[in-house]
């Protein structure tokens, strides 16, 4: 009887599959962390209070032009 050479990878001729698997299941480990390590940055920006006051915003869009002289006192009267 003779047998196939691919039987001789071992496993039946699946041999290779196992390999494959393996990379694949290290870079979704991988993967994961990473996308733990990103989530957490961005969510520990949020909780320290680091983003921008409104009168910071309204004053960078007035010195950027964005609103008049005018826009920026009824704005600054009306967040204060």
């Amino acid at each position: 009887m003779m047998m196939w050479p691919w039987f001789n990878w071992g496993l039946g001729g699946i041999g290779w599959i196992m390999p494959l698997f393996m990379i694949i299941f290290w870079g979704l480990i991988i993967w994961g962390i990473i996308a733990l390590i990103r989530w957490g940055s961005r969510r520990g920006d949020y909780a320290s209070g680091s983003s921008e006051s409104a009168m910071d915003i309204l004053k960078r869009r007035y010195a950027s032009g964005e609103i008049t002289k005018e826009e920026f006192e009824e704005k600054k009267r009306s967040i204060t």
